[in-house]
């Protein structure tokens, strides 16, 4: 898997906004990527030193259609807190 594959797309919220000025960035990544295949992926993509990787798995959440009397799941995610090497920072969002 290339990086394109592995990287789906970083996670907008309050909280990885909040991390990102720790130098640490939340991904949605593939289900069957594990942390190393994580780790160079995103040294490839931007150029960084990774310090660490942690995963996690979330499930999908259950959720009621509006006109029909039964119930949809939304798919499963991973995620990836990836946690970079000293004054390292990864371009996403800075205007």
């Amino acid at each position: 898997m290339n990086e394109r594959q592995i990287l789906l797309r970083p996670v907008v919220s309050e909280k990885s906004y909040k991390l990102m000025d720790e130098g640490t960035y939340v991904f949605v990544v593939d289900k069957a990527a594990n942390k190393i295949e994580i780790r160079s992926a995103v040294e490839d993509a931007f150029g960084v030193r990774v310090r660490s990787v942690n995963t996690l798995n979330r499930k999908g959440k259950r959720k009621r259609q509006r006109r029909l009397a039964t119930y949809g799941q939304r798919s499963d995610t991973k995620r990836a807190i990836v946690r970079l090497i000293g004054d390292d920072r990864i371009e996403l969002f800075e205007a």
